[in-house]
């Protein structure tokens, strides 16, 4: 089976409120692989933790199969995790960390590793499906039912992560993997998008607009909205 004709749309931007980008975002078709970093808000160089990440994933060589692209990914994101722990330590600092998504692509299947809150979407046939579930205080509200994904981000503890690379003795990561159709749109973004496009606004502008234009559509959404974290948007579609 011949790999699917794929394009994609990427941007971040420091919002309008935050001095220093603590995104990275990595898209690097060649590997299939897709990913956004989000340098933890409030802690010692979340730039630099973000940076760390992306570095290791950007390492990945090209022509590796499903499998081991899968399995390289991984290790990239431990290697990243022992990396930033370590700097922390250089730096005499309790805390550094930096939420994670990313999106590997193969023949007519997807996998995604993920922790933290930064969040991986799949549109399909007119409708939007979080594939991620957040590792934060209030998605526990939500997978008991009190609350909703979109009253979720309005929550005051909205900003608390419970996972995150470089944070704890051992890397804990979520995956997901499944079928990858043509006409498929995924979107992965840090908390910064996700704040301010509840799932109705997603479904309304996402599936309609251009890939040249998609990403700039939801950018000026956050900022209209006010942008008060660093906003990172990747958006890959499925041929």
């Amino acid at each position: 089976m011949s790999a699917p004709v794929i394009r994609y749309s990427a941007t971040t931007h420091v919002g309008r409120v935050r001095k220093v980008n603590e995104d990275a975002i990595l898209a690097t078709p060649e590997t299939r692989l897709w990913a956004v970093a989000d340098g933890m808000g409030g802690h010692a160089a979340g730039d630099v933790a973000s940076r760390i990440v992306i570095d290791q994933l950007a390492m990945l060589p090209e022509g590796l199969g499903p499998t081991d692209r899968m399995q390289a990914v991984r290790r990239a994101l431990r290697l990243a995790h022992e990396q930033i722990r370590q700097e922390a330590a250089s730096q005499n600092v309790d805390t550094m960390g930096a939420t994670i998504v990313t999106l590997i692509l193969a023949d007519d299947h997807f996998v995604a590793f993920w922790a933290g809150d930064s969040r991986l979407y799949r549109f399909r046939d007119g409708e939007v499906e979080l594939l991620t579930t957040d590792h934060s205080a209030v998605a526990e509200l939500v997978l008991a039912g009190e609350i909703t994904w979109d009253e979720a981000e309005l929550h005051p503890l909205s900003n608390m992560v419970t996972r995150a690379v470089g944070v704890g003795d051992v890397l804990d990561l979520d995956k997901i993997r499944g079928r990858a159709l043509h006409g498929d749109r995924f979107l992965l973004c840090s908390d910064g998008l996700s704040k301010y496009a509840s799932f109705d606004t997603l479904r309304r502008l996402v599936p309609r607009a251009p890939i040249e234009t998609v990403t700039d559509t939801l950018l000026t959404l956050a900022l209209e909205g006010g942008a008060s974290d660093n906003v990172s948007i990747i958006v890959v579609d499925i041929l």
